[in-house]
């Protein structure tokens, strides 16, 4: 569904992602997992349309689209969450899941079904009233999953969804995430949380200094020693091997 083949991308004299290559199938949940400054968020937006790349190639459902810009890559069913939540706080739940849903329909009452459909996804249909700067981090998260179910995606892209949540919230947005894929829905996530990562992903992507080092089950990226190495730091393989 998803290829992505020597993909790099530079801001002066920083390279963020250095020949970066990844696939993702069909049906699958796949994880990009890397240390803080790697990459992983860079390599995302350029994936879908925030950034050009300065090389590389990008092909979605057979159709190369390196360097086309968001809205148009949004519109082929490849949709990116944010890492920074950002809600229209002035406006309802209900009223930003719809501004989300406007990307397939031109109704409102089609509009506001869709929004409630998404609402309900992600357990949010008793907030559809709130204002988006009442809602907590937790359903600032949500809500955030939600707009992006609401453009009616078949390849979804999460930033880090679980980032700021408790152990209970993580929980419950696995089993959000599971449902998502169960409904047809493809997902490649960016996540920190490695047991969700262990619980969710059918297979792993690791990034290090904007290149991938490493790429496998969770059971075999768990036994890398590269891996290892790239979140503990030099020597840390042979330490845990001791």
């Amino acid at each position: 569904m998803l290829e992505a083949s020597g993909v790099s991308k530079s801001f002066g004299g920083l390279k963020a992602v250095d020949s970066a290559s990844l696939d993702v199938q069909a049906g699958e949940i796949v994880a990009l997992i890397g240390p803080n400054g790697a990459g992983k968020t860079t390599l995302f937006a350029t994936l879908a349309g925030f950034h050009r790349p300065d090389a590389g190639r990008i092909v979605f459902d057979g159709r190369e689209i390196t360097g086309e810009p968001p809205h148009r890559i949004c519109a082929a069913g490849m949709v990116r969450t944010f890492q920074i939540t950002q809600p229209f706080a002035k406006i309802s739940v209900r009223e930003n899941l719809m501004v989300g849903a406007y990307l397939r329909v031109d109704s409102r009452s089609e509009a506001r079904r869709r929004a409630e459909a998404a609402a309900t996804q992600v357990g949010m249909a008793g907030q559809l009233d709130r204002l988006g700067a009442a809602l907590t981090v937790a359903g600032r998260k949500r809500l955030e999953l939600a707009r992006a179910l609401a453009t009616g995606p078949r390849l979804l892209l999460l930033d880090e969804v679980m980032a700021g949540l408790n152990p209970t919230e993580i929980a419950e947005i696995v089993e959000i995430i599971r449902a998502i894929r169960a409904s047809g829905i493809t997902i490649l996530l960016i996540e920190h949380v490695m047991q969700a990562v262990t619980s969710l992903a059918d297979r792993v992507y690791v990034l290090n200094q904007g290149r991938m080092i490493a790429e496998g089950t969770p059971a075999e990226i768990a036994g890398n020693s590269d891996v290892v190495e790239a979140y503990l730091g030099h020597g840390a393989a042979k330490v845990l091997r001791a």
